[in-house]
This record gives structure tokens, sequence and C-alpha cells, in this order.
């Protein structure tokens, strides 16, 4: 375990590793949303949550038992047990119910209100420090979703769906500030199977009926079911674990803001759906936005102390710093890339 806290700490910034895991998170989860729209057309959102997480249980319980990682230590078991309820559960209830009366643009641009709720938190909780020109790349991607956003057909129509997929984007940004700090001490895919199992636990009293829905379910929804199981839970969930692991939480989070975009392309390629020129350029404003972050690394990288000389800005904070021995929280080193 040590060694796996040592290469977290000491790569905090975007490597291949880094690199490959942004790619397939912001690819599964954009490919979500249309599997989300099919999957509907079978299953009821409870069912349809509790059967994608039961599909994704299973091979994370596998590697759980076969590579029986440590237990954690009694004051990390409420962050495990945050992401399975929170991270997994209420979230995937919440964006299935959403998504019954919120039209995909209008969805893909509340549910990207999750970075700047996590830049915030990451600011006042983990010690982050976003610098102006992080927060002007932030404004033109959220910009640049707004504008695909009213590029869709449907418009932007804010009711009760609406705020499911507000409550869905405050999940996301509020779990990735409460397991940053196991990254710490633990495997990012130990923590990505812990909230695949636990989630799929809380969803498991939906179980019964879904499994009566898919009895009876078109081959269309039955795909659908399977491929959110497996693409969008199992591998991009695994994924964003391994980039949170190396990368501060508001850097990390930026990137999420390519997902509607990338969810367009699939729609084009899967769907047949032709984007129209706003949503053209809604995409390269998104697009824009996240470079510019990420060439001007807007996370300052130290702050000094009175009495204690320089330490990680991201640890000040933190409450991974006392969570054990020297430097056992310290998983955002100086060499911070931008957040």
């Amino acid at each position: 375990m040590n060694a796996m806290t040592g290469t977290l700490n000491s790569t905090q910034r975007m490597d291949t590793t880094a690199a490959i895991a942004v790619a397939l998170t912001v690819v599964g989860w954009a490919s979500a949303f249309p599997a989300i729209r099919a999957g509907l057309a079978a299953f009821g959102p409870l069912e349809l949550g509790a059967l994608r997480f039961a599909i994704a249980a299973v091979p994370a319980a596998i590697f759980l038992a076969v590579k029986r990682p440590a237990l954690p230590r009694l004051d990390e078991v409420w962050r495990l047990v945050f992401g399975g309820a929170i991270f997994v559960a209420l979230y995937t209830v919440m964006l299935n119910f959403g998504e019954l009366t919120v039209s995909a643009g209008a969805a893909g641009f509340i549910i990207n209100v999750s970075p700047i709720f996590t830049a915030i938190m990451a600011m006042v909780l983990l010690g982050e420090r976003f610098s102006g020109m992080a927060w002007a790349g932030t404004v033109i991607s959220f910009a640049g979703i707004g504008v695909i956003a009213m590029a869709d057909g449907n418009g932007l129509s804010f009711n009760t769906g609406a705020l499911l997929v507000l409550g869905s984007a405050l999940c996301s940004a509020v779990n990735t500030i409460v397991q940053k700090p196991l990254f710490a001490r633990h495997h990012p895919l130990t923590i990505s199977a812990s909230n695949m199992v636990l989630g799929a636990l809380c969803l498991a009293p939906f179980l019964p009926s879904a499994f009566s829905q898919a009895a009876v379910a078109d081959a269309a929804g039955l795909g659908a079911v399977i491929f959110l199981g497996i693409v969008p839970s199992l591998i991009a969930y695994a994924a964003w674990a391994t980039a949170l692991s190396r990368l501060p939480a508001a850097r990390a989070s930026n990137f999420l803001y390519l997902v509607s975009p990338m969810s367009a392309l699939i729609g084009f390629f899967w769907l047949g759906e032709v984007p129209t020129l706003l949503g053209i350029i809604g995409g390269a404003l998104a697009l824009g936005g996240v470079i510019v972050v990420n060439l001007k690394r807007g996370i300052l990288p130290a702050v000094r102390f009175p009495h204690s000389g320089t330490m990680p800005r991201s640890n000040a904070f933190s409450p991974c710093l006392f969570d054990g021995g020297p430097n056992a929280g310290c998983n955002d080193a100086p060499t911070h890339a931008t957040g």
C-alpha cells in the first residue's frame, strides 16, 4: 500500500495514464445519455438503475474477492458508503427520473454544473486554488454547454426533472470531494469496485421488478441496460477513479465539460443525429475552455504557512492529511497541474 501511495503522490499531473483515464471517462459517460434514453423505453427509472449496477457489480465483486484489498479504516468507511449510496444509487435514480422529462441538451447543460460545484468545494475543503485563467476557461466551457443546450430542438425547460438532474450533478461533485482523500491509501480500482458493489446493494430492492420487466423487454432495451452496466458504469467509473487519483479534483472535473460535445458526436455516429451549427459552436467552446484551463495550470502549487514553511496548498485543509502517518494524505503533490 505504501508503494501505491507513493505512486499516487508523485503523479499529480497529466501523464499518459491520466489522459487515457480521462478519455475513457468522457467517452463512457457521454455514451450513457443515449443509452439511458433507450433503456427507459423498456424499464422504469428505478429498475433501469438497479439492473445496470447489478451487471456492473458482478465483475466488481469478483475483482475485490480476488485482489482482497486492505480493509478501510473506521474513519474511511463513511466515504466508501457515501460513494455507493450517493454517487452510484442516488445519482443514477435522480438522473433517470430527470431524463423522463428533460431533453438531452438541457440535461447535458444542467449536469455540467458539477465541475463548478467541485471547483468551489475543492477550494474550500481541499485547499485547491483556482486562478483567474482557470475560472475563465470554466466559464467558456459552461457557455459552450449552454449553446449546445440552446441548439437542442426541445430547448431549455426547467421543471421537476431539471431539479432532479441538478441534484445528480451535486451528488457527483460532493462525492469527488468526499472520496478524494481515499486515494492516498487505496488503489482507485478498489474504490471504484466498492462503489459499484455498495451502489448495487442500495438499488437491490428494485431488482425483482427489474427482472420482470427484462422478461418482456425488447432487444434494444436489454442491449441498452447491458451496455450501461459495462461501459458507462464498470469501465467509466473505474476510469474516473483513476483520473481522480492522479489529478487535482477541480482539474479532473473540468474535463467533464467534454462529455456533452462527445455525446453529440456519439449521437451522430450511433443514432444519425446531425448536430446543428450552434451545437458545433458550443462543442468548440466547451473544448476551448478545457484547453484554456489545462494550458495555464490554474491550481497554484503551494501556500506558505507561518510556522511550517511551504506545503501543498491542496493539503492545507484536506482531511486526508490527518488520516495516518507522515505524508499519508499528501496525494496532491506540489507539482499540481491546473484545476
